[in-house]
């Protein structure tokens, strides 16, 4: 696998890597027309699109996380769905059942939401264990086992969860298992004054948040083109001290004394492969130390356990993070 990854690239210019970088543009354009600001976790999300990873959105209530999903989505042209999570939740409400059907007195398989290319699992972090690890196998194998079928999910399928910060009532926190197999952890914070101001004058005009078509977001490419642009990620050069820098970022996150448990070699795998598709959006056929560094915290962060010193001290994954990251000589 790391041969493939690190093979260098045609050209800088490749043809994926320029259909990345308009796809980038394009579906800003479009995503901007119903979410204000959050600029950088859209090209977080799009970039979980093009590495064919799954994206876990966490911060308070009102922030857009879902609207940001849901606009996007519609700016790819993509089958969209969405499961509200709640304690009472069950995993057939997830993957689907087998309903007896009177006409033909046999069995029929009733697909469940998690059949589709975008799947919102909203507030993941509020239904039990058992509903949370129903999504583990489809995350990471792309298909469900049910009534002894191995059922092929779509191609494009991903999965945007949201999740409320764990201090909140009656959240379960996610096993480490599921966490890991999110490739990006985007952390979604308030808005910014201005853009704070924009958010009402565009209520005031009328805007609603339901109806995306009204506001105008349309799709500005076909899923197919999206599958066809996670080409780039064969066209885009990696450098082998770039691609030594990432192992020792993750190494490290295992040799430090304030983390418990450290970033383990998906984490490593997952690092490479977002700052390749990171790279293809902005129109580079190389990966930068500085692609790397950009996206340490969000591939690495939710992946780490604080060692009960660190916990003590009231330090945050993200503050251990920074310290790990910027013990690391970058290269030049």
């Amino acid at each position: 696998m790391n041969d493939t990854l690190s093979a260098p690239s045609p050209t800088p210019s490749g043809t994926a890597v320029r259909a990345a970088h308009a796809i980038r543009e394009a579906v800003l354009n479009e995503v901007r027309k119903a979410v204000v600001g959050q600029d950088e976790a859209l090209e977080l999300m799009l970039c979980g699109l093009i590495a064919g990873g799954h994206i876990l959105l966490e911060g308070v209530p009102g922030v857009a996380k879902t609207l940001m999903a849901k606009a996007l989505s519609r700016s790819i042209g993509a089958e969209f769905k969405r499961i509200q999570f709640t304690p009472d939740l069950m995993p057939a409400d997830i993957l689907g059942t087998s309903v007896f059907d009177l006409k033909t007195q046999g069995f029929t398989l009733v697909r469940g939401p998690i059949f589709t290319d975008l799947l919102l699992t909203d507030e993941i972090n509020r239904a039990p264990a058992k509903t949370q690890s129903a999504l583990l196998e489809a995350m990471q194998e792309r298909s469900v086992s049910m009534e002894g079928r191995v059922l092929p999910l779509s191609p494009l399928f991903t999965v945007f969860a949201t999740q409320n910060p764990v201090e909140s009532e009656g959240t379960y926190p996610l096993p480490e298992a599921q966490l890991d197999r999110f490739l990006l952890k985007i952390e979604v914070g308030y808005p910014a004054p201005e853009e704070e101001d924009a958010i009402l004058a565009s209520v005031h005009r009328g805007f609603d948040a339901g109806d995306l078509q009204r506001a105008g977001v349309n799709a500005a490419v076909a899923k197919e083109g999206l599958l066809a642009a996670r080409g780039a990620l064969n066209e885009v050069t990696v450098e082998p001290p770039v691609l030594a820098y990432v192992r020792k970022l993750v190494s490290a996150t295992r040799s430090s004394s304030r983390i418990r448990l450290g970033a383990g070699p998906r984490a490593g795998v997952h690092l490479l492969l977002a700052a390749k598709a990171l790279a293809a959006l902005r129109g580079r056929g190389f990966v930068t130390p500085d692609d790397v560094r950009f996206l340490a915290a969000p591939v690495l962060k939710h992946r780490l356990l604080l060692s009960p010193d660190a916990e003590l001290d009231g330090a945050t994954p993200s503050d251990v993070l920074r310290e790990v990251v910027h013990g690391v000589e970058v290269p030049r």
